[in-house]
């Protein structure tokens, strides 16, 4: 069974940054793509950023290199790097793996992903 754990959530001023972490068990990390998602109360769910087994990554427009992702593969883990937040950046954000192990760029849709962690909320106060 394959977990994700996200940590790293919290409170942030305006302008601040944050980092999250995904940490996961149970499958073959190094071959999944992994994506970051967020979800805003009475919004739906919406990609943020996401990377391949390759290092290659694809962002939402709304990151304007704000965000970075990135992963070890030796810890299993995928880490969300958020600068310059804003308040609409407030959400649940959650990881999720695509065990799709095909060579493409990571993919955009929830639908894409298999495997989804519990969430981790972050709030950006002004």
């Amino acid at each position: 069974q394959v977990q994700l754990v996200e940590s790293g959530g919290g409170l942030v001023q305006v302008g601040g940054s944050l980092s999250l972490s995904c940490e996961v068990s149970g499958g073959t990390f190094s071959r999944y793509t992994m994506g970051w998602f967020r979800q805003a109360p009475g919004k739906e769910r919406e990609f943020v950023l996401g990377i391949n087994q390759y290092g290659i990554s694809t962002f939402a427009n709304f990151v304007k290199g704000r965000f970075t992702i990135s992963r070890d593969n030796t810890k299993n883990t995928v880490y969300l790097r958020m600068n310059r937040l804003k308040p609409e950046d407030t959400a649940v954000y959650y990881c999720a793996a695509d065990t799709n192990t095909a060579i493409r760029s990571p993919r955009r849709m929830p639908a894409e992903y298999t495997y989804w962690g519990q969430g981790t909320p972050v709030t950006v106060s002004s």
